[in-house]
């Protein structure tokens, strides 16, 4: 346990997401308190920030007693700017460094779009001097990490020069339904088999958004359509195609550079939905195995084998699919890097077209960490060393970084990185985390973005996730989706 005390609690968030990545893992308890007491001690920090009047002090006493100090001569500011928020970020990384020994990649950098940053500044015409110093006098990035940023954002930055996305629109649709749930997962997804009784009247609310949600941009072209999840091919041949035949009938399609269906779990794929997929023009599925080792599966909770991971795969390319990404997950319970370098090896047989390696995060809703003292013999060892592998096979096998993001929690303070061969890329993907775009998001667990670009400025809408309250409030939903972007210059 981690005490951490606060005068004044306007930085909570951002103390406790920097005390999380030096002990991760670690369960923490916030008190306002305005005097501290340096006795108190527990089994591993207690840590005091004085947000005063003429200075701003940080005090840690670790369990054993010792006690590391700093203070600055720069006074609390009631309106939490970035500059001061970073600046007590940066105080509190000192302490907490020290006081572990550790130093972390990404530096007091918590959010989940690092290249963001870096895109923005090469687009201002920013040089890569200028990128690297701001980096890390601000955020304390490594050099490595800057200059994976800086690689990637480029990269993007060419890839969307063909496109006007500023102008244009992409459209997300989700199907909230899986075969079962795994132990990690904490988006919106439902049990097909719990849930089959209500599929049908999903569909028919989604209809409605799907035909609303044509007529809010008559005159943009749209860049992308993605149907996510949830798992879509858990849908029967049948709704598929009458799925893909309603988006098709009411969106133009002429200048969508990129139709891709998660066919996420291999347990959902058939031949015939396959079928369907390239049927309608869907041009990029992704297949994600997460591993390729039988005993992870079965503790992570999915269904499939590695042998119907190959299956799926190999019909996949037999029906003419010939954009195909593979996911796997680093850090997983009970594994070690030697699985990883033999899933490394399994995948390199199938060679898909694109290769996308998350680092497992501990999300607060997943089984992974509403169960964790069931898994604490199976913590995952040598994850830097996983990452290291896997950009290692990336470069080796002719697959290029493309996109980047971060989530809270991530073993080692890692990131998830997509790879994929020269024109393979995931374009949804970087539209979609560089918040480059504006994403229309259909069906539960939509998140639609108005992104504006002069001025500047992100505005958001989501329908919820409840697959029932998404039925019962459709019509609901959909006037409040029209005011939203009535409101933002639709």
């Amino acid at each position: 346990m981690i005490k951490i005390y606060l005068c004044g609690k306007a930085y909570d968030n951002d103390i406790a997401h920097i005390v999380k990545m030096f002990y991760h893992g670690v369960d923490l308890e916030i008190f306002e308190e305005s005097n501290f007491d340096y006795e108190i001690n527990s089994s591993i920090l207690s840590l005091y920030v004085g947000l005063e009047t003429h200075k701003t002090v940080i005090t840690a006493v670790l369990g054993s007693g010792e006690k590391l100090s700093r203070e600055e001569d720069i006074g609390y500011q009631s309106d939490p700017s970035l500059h001061y928020k970073n600046f007590i970020k940066r105080m509190l990384y000192d302490i907490l460094s020290r006081a572990t020994g550790k130093t972390l990649p990404w530096g007091i950098l918590t959010g989940i779009r690092p290249t963001k940053l870096v895109f923005q500044m090469i687009e201002e015409g920013k040089s890569e001097s200028e990128i690297y110093s701001y980096m890390k006098d601000e955020y304390l990035c490594s050099e490595e990490k800057i200059a994976t940023s800086i690689d990637i954002a480029s990269r993007e930055l060419k890839l969307l020069n063909n496109i006007d996305y500023k102008n244009g629109y992409s459209l997300y649709i989700g199907i909230p339904f899986c075969p079962s749930t795994c132990l990690y997962c904490s988006f919106t997804s439902y049990s097909i088999e719990k849930f089959s009784n209500y599929v049908d009247d999903y569909l028919k609310a989604l209809e409605k958004e799907i035909i609303f949600g044509a007529t809010i941009y008559p005159n943009k072209k749209l860049t992308c359509v993605y149907l996510g999840g949830g798992t879509p091919t858990t849908l029967t041949a049948k709704q598929l195609d009458w799925l893909l035949a309603l988006v098709k009938k009411h969106y133009d399609f002429t200048y969508v550079k990129e139709f891709c269906v998660e066919a996420g779990r291999p347990d959902s794929i058939t031949k015939d939905k396959l079928l369907v997929l390239k049927k309608w023009g869907v041009n990029r599925i992704s297949i994600n195995p997460q591993s390729m080792q039988e005993k992870t599966l079965d503790i992570i909770g999915r269904r499939h084998t590695v042998d119907g991971i190959k299956e799926a795969f190999y019909l996949a390319r037999e029906t003419g699919h010939d954009n195909i990404n593979m996911d796997i997950i680093i850090g997983l319970p009970g594994e070690s890097l030697e699985d990883v370098e033999d899933t490394l090896k399994q995948i390199k047989e199938l060679d898909p077209d694109s290769l996308t390696v998350h680092t497992l995060a501990l999300k607060r809703a997943a089984r992974l960490n509403i169960e964790k003292e069931n898994y604490i013999d199976l913590k995952p060892t040598d994850v830097n060393m996983m990452y290291e592998l896997t950009s290692r096979y990336a470069k080796e096998n002719g697959y290029l970084p493309y996109y980047l993001y971060r989530q809270k929690n991530m073993a080692d303070n890692l990131e998830n990185v997509g790879y994929a061969r020269y024109n393979k890329e995931g374009i949804y993907n970087i539209l979609i985390m560089e918040e480059q775009q504006t994403i229309l998001a259909l069906g539960a667990g939509g998140l639609s973005k108005y992104v504006s670009h002069d001025p500047h400025y992100i505005a958001r809408e989501d329908n919820g996730k409840s697959v029932l309250d998404y039925i019962s409030r459709i019509n609901h939903l959909i006037e409040k989706k029209r005011k939203f972007f009535q409101e933002n210059n639709a």
